[in-house]
């Protein structure tokens, strides 16, 4: 079967990296939301662990959940509390949802400072702190989310200078030593000296982070191969077509193979007649749910080892690319 290769060494360098920048480990929180960006949610938690990370980001109340036995505190970004779990916190992302959390529910408070997705607008802050009180929650930190930190703009300035009044005003209120952080990976790392109380790295972890030339800092190494089984073989003479459609017909004889990998697995279809591996192989013909044939006779093939450079032939982002892989395909921690 098709599977996943994990490397741990690029895996601890980019935390490495991440931890130089950040100052020391207590302030970083890796972020496992959507199975650890498709790497695994259970593999990349017990490595963090390993590393010495105290602090994890999801999204849901069933992945926090699975990891509770591994860090010291946990956020999860959208979801309600089940049961009481005292190192699990809870976003609140409108002052609509307040009501929603049960009493003593240890809860950060989410703040729009110019993304306009989630969060309380800056002007009802004053509002959101009197209905958490009033609900009797434990507020125990403010944040925010950057929209364009990996971007040459001054749109990330701007953001924190609002964040600074968000901090000034919570303050104001008589919210004493409360817990900021703002920072994803791209923020990270345009700080000259990082002084937040905690950083939420998802994709640098994961070697993928991509900046303008001028914001690059540090070289980060792609943790995530994708392999591939072969199937079946077979040799094409001039003329023949292979796979749905036809699209791909040989112009001359040539030997090509099929693979346990398609688009159920996560392999977009848009890759179709177009990806060429990192060591050559060719795709022929339309991906399949199941299968994809290439130019090769190889008893396995290494799919990608950069999810990067298969997000610019697909048109989209390397979060795309390892998100889409399926959670039932093996992974391997090398």
């Amino acid at each position: 079967m098709a599977y996943i290769k994990l490397s741990k060494t690029n895996f601890f360098h980019n935390l490495d990296a991440i931890v130089k920048q950040a100052g020391k480990k207590d302030r970083v929180a890796i972020v496992l939301k959507d199975n650890a960006y498709g790497h695994g949610l259970l593999e990349i938690a017990q490595l963090s662990r390993e590393y010495g990370i105290k602090r994890a980001i999801v999204q849901s109340e069933a992945e926090a959940q699975q990891i509770v036995d591994l860090f010291e505190y946990i956020l999860v970004l959208a979801d309600f509390p089940q049961q009481n779990t005292q190192n699990i916190h809870y976003t609140i992302n409108s002052l609509e949802t307040i009501k929603k959390f049960p009493k003593n529910t240890k809860v950060e408070l989410k703040v729009d400072t110019g993304m306009h997705r989630n969060g309380v607008a800056m002007y009802e802050l004053e509002v959101a702190f009197d209905a958490i009180k009033e609900q009797n929650l434990e507020l125990c930190g403010v944040f925010t989310h950057h929209r364009s930190a990996d971007e040459l703009t001054s749109e990330w300035f701007w953001q924190n200078q609002n964040f600074k009044k968000v901090k000034e005003q919570v303050k104001s209120f008589g919210f004493e030593n409360m817990f900021f952080h703002s920072a994803n990976s791209a923020s990270l790392f345009r700080y000259e000296k990082f002084e937040e109380d905690m950083v939420r790295v998802g994709i640098a972890a994961y070697g993928l982070l991509e900046l303008p030339k001028p914001l690059e800092k540090v070289k980060l190494k792609p943790v995530l191969s994708l392999y591939a089984k072969k199937i079946s073989q077979r040799t094409l003479q001039k003329g023949e077509c292979v796979g749905y459609g036809a699209t791909f017909c040989a112009k001359e004889t040539i030997n090509i193979a099929t693979y346990d990998i398609g688009y159920g697995d996560g392999f977009l279809r848009c890759l179709s007649n177009s990806y060429t591996t990192p060591n050559g192989e060719q795709i022929l013909g339309r991906i399949s749910m199941d299968n994809s044939c290439f130019s090769t006779q190889e008893d396995e093939i290494l799919v990608f080892n950069d999810a990067k450079e298969v997000a610019k032939n697909a048109n989209t982002i390397a979060y795309e690319i390892v998100t889409s892989l399926k959670a039932s395909l093996l992974r391997k921690i090398i």
